[in-house]
């Protein structure tokens, strides 16, 4: 096929669902749309370097409906849950989460995944693109286990960046402040119900507010944008550049079924010596003793500044192809084009110089360290005091 040469465009239409708050992002300027887990999410606000700075520098909101959240509930809740991810989840407590990877037979990934334990029988499985709900659906079915696995009307914003701190309190108090990372509250606003948890796929301070009824999504916006104001608030899409800065994967790209956990560094996820059987298990304990045949690898690239790349770009060695950069970008803040590339373990160490195959030409490549920044988890004390403090 040829290079595309003209704007391309989404067409809008009922197969694909529109966010409660699709229309508010209209009007707050989204110029470009993608569709997320059969949903449409906004990609693009005009410029996504300004966008970026905001979320480094201000708050940012956007709209991640597109994470569909999965609802496993019943007597046997936690029975299933245990048994989807290698993950030890024995001291996941309500009104907590966890990072979990869901692995198939074979020890590949299915899909990452937030997941939080609502009620002491009812968790919320927030997956990447796929359909994660028909693997759990199946999983269930046959299972013998007492559970319901349906999609909730649940719609999450995410609230990033240094002074998401600041907005939160303004729209939930004093408590919000002390909110453990991967913790979560039910709560409302102007009665709305909503569950809060401190989450989120930026590297900044993060907050996620879960609306639990499609129809405040209008409502809920204007109020946190308006609250936002006197913080620079700026509604804006997932920002590509600062994922990739912070080594935060983005499921069908950074990770694929083909990858195990070792592959993309989440071996410390796996737990062999945890109760209860999971999906994998004998697969994932023959990889571990062999080892990963492959790894993802934070990686510089030469040349003019990169505009981020539309498909999978090769990695040659001596001219054999020998893996692919999954995503990259121009850092602003590096002012160098940076990435993350799947590579044979030989070839992952540091200083290892490839050739990468582009569109527009060949560029040098290099592994290097990665992350380069790192993510802001914990709200420090000071912090919390400077926001309390009386105005």
């Amino acid at each position: 096929m040829g290079k595309v040469t003209k704007p391309l465009q989404i067409s809008i239409g009922p197969r694909v669902r529109k966010s409660p708050f699709f229309d508010a992002t209209l009007r707050y300027g989204a110029e470009a749309f993608t569709v997320y887990n059969h949903t449409y999410m906004p990609t693009s606000y005009g410029d996504h370097v300004r966008d970026y700075w905001s979320l480094v520098n201000d708050v940012t909101l956007w709209d991640v409906t597109c994470q569909r959240q999965i609802q496993i509930s019943g007597p046997d809740a936690y029975k299933l849950v245990e048994f989807l991810t290698p993950r030890d989840m024995s001291g996941c407590g309500v009104g907590q989460g966890q990072y979990i990877l869901l692995t198939d037979e074979g020890g590949g990934i299915v899909n990452d995944a937030v997941m939080l334990r609502v009620e002491e029988n009812m968790y919320w499985i927030s997956p990447g693109d796929g359909d994660v709900i028909w693997w759990i659906k199946g999983v269930a079915v046959n299972s013998g286990l007492d559970v319901s696995v349906v999609e909730p009307d649940v719609s999450p914003l995410q609230l990033q960046g240094p002074k998401a701190p600041h907005v939160a309190y303004e729209l939930f108090g004093d408590w919000v402040l002390d909110l453990k990372y991967y913790h979560l509250q039910e709560t409302t606003l102007d009665g709305i119900p909503l569950v809060v948890s401190r989450t989120g796929w930026s590297g900044e301070y993060c907050y996620e507010i879960y609306l639990r009824d499609s129809q405040y999504g209008d409502q809920l916006w204007e109020h946190i944008m308006q609250v936002g104001k006197k913080y620079n608030i700026a509604p804006t899409s997932p920002s590509t550049i600062r994922s990739i800065e912070g080594g935060l994967f983005s499921y069908c790209s950074d990770i694929t079924v083909n990858d195990n956990p070792w592959t993309v560094g989440m071996g410390r996820f796996v737990h062999f010596d945890r109760a209860g059987d999971f999906v994998g298990k004998e697969a994932l304990r023959k990889i571990h003793v062999e080892g990963t045949k492959r790894l993802l690898v934070g990686v510089e690239i030469g040349g003019e500044p990169i505009d981020g790349n539309d498909a999978i770009w090769a990695v040659r060695n001596q001219g054999a192809k020998v893996g692919h950069v999954s995503r990259c970008c121009f850092s602003p803040r590096l002012k160098k084009n940076i990435g993350w590339a799947n590579l044979p373990t030989e070839l992952a160490t540091i200083g290892t110089k490839l050739t990468l195959v582009t569109p527009t030409g060949e560029r040098s490549l290099r592994v290097c360290e990665a992350p380069w920044f790192k993510s802001f988890i914990g709200i420090p004390e000071e912090l919390r005091a400077q926001i309390r403090a009386p105005k």
